[in-house]
């Protein structure tokens, strides 16, 4: 018995529905490598967006991605992460003084006087235009 001969369906019927479903199964295969592309080719496109300066090694990575896996993950991360502001940011941290418990109550201490400092003379002119409109 072969594919094409399936019994209690005439032949005609038959190839209709075998060409339906070849179509179908083309179809899904052809959606699920053009979705896989779109998903995988999401680091060199979000790279092109933001005219990232490392467009070459993204999409190197992009290409060794489709043999390892983890490497393509380092693509969509070097794609997203703004480098020069990490940079930075590592710069800053690394360059901060260290903090001793002693200064965090410091810190404390002095933001409860500026804040009492800040709100007083806001008061002060809040009652001054009191004033005016009462006198106007």
């Amino acid at each position: 018995m072969s594919l094409l001969a399936t019994p209690f369906v005439d032949a005609s019927t038959d190839t209709v529905l075998h060409v339906i479903a070849a179509v179908v199964l083309v179809g899904s295969v052809c959606a699920i490598a053009f979705g896989f592309w779109k998903i995988h080719e999401l680091p060199v496109s979000k790279a092109k967006k933001k005219q990232h300066q490392q467009m070459g090694l993204i999409t190197a990575l992009t290409w060794i991605g489709f043999l390892w896996h983890w490497v393509w993950v380092v693509a969509v991360i070097v794609a997203f992460v703004d480098s020069d502001q990490a940079l930075r940011r590592i710069r800053d941290i690394w360059r901060e003084p260290a903090r001793t418990p002693n200064d965090k109550e410091k810190e404390q201490a002095s933001e409860g006087v500026s804040v009492s400092q800040h709100t007083l003379p806001e008061q002060g002119d809040q009652d001054v235009n009191k004033e005016e409109k009462t006198n106007a």
